[in-house]
């Protein structure tokens, strides 16, 4: 047995890139932050922020919606899996990219998320008011 799975909390570095390499299928792809807090050991070492910086890669229904509601900022939660993929550069060095494969996603802060793949939910309506 084994397991693969990613699970994130971060910000949207900038707006996706939206590709239709296929007829009817779409892929969006952009960096997601995450950092460690700085802090400081009790021997008094100052240690500074760390922020590590992720290739998200959606499909189908997830990247149609990264396309009309994520942008630069946006704060995500995300459940995933790695991926590693190589390609040859122009100089012909062999490179390795990983990437997190989206498979489901919520935006926080407000507005509107997704629990599932594929699917949409507006936000709890706010209290309305009595006459």
């Amino acid at each position: 047995m084994s397991v693969n799975k990613v699970i994130l909390l971060g910000n949207v570095g900038r707006d996706p890139e939206v590709r239709y390499p296929t007829q009817g299928q779409t892929v969006a792809s952009f960096p997601l932050a995450t950092s460690d807090r700085a802090y400081t050991t009790s021997s008094g070492t100052q240690v500074p922020e760390r922020t590590e910086w992720h290739n998200l890669v959606m499909w189908g229904r997830n990247a149609e919606v990264a396309e009309k509601y994520i942008r630069k900022g946006t704060r995500l939660y995300v459940e995933g899996r790695l991926r590693t993929r190589n390609y040859e550069d122009r100089n012909k060095i062999k490179r390795y990219v990983t990437e997190i494969y989206v498979d489901s996603f919520e935006m926080l802060g407000g507005g509107q998320r997704t629990n599932e793949p594929g699917k949409m939910e507006e936000p709890a309506a706010a209290a309305q008011e009595d006459n």
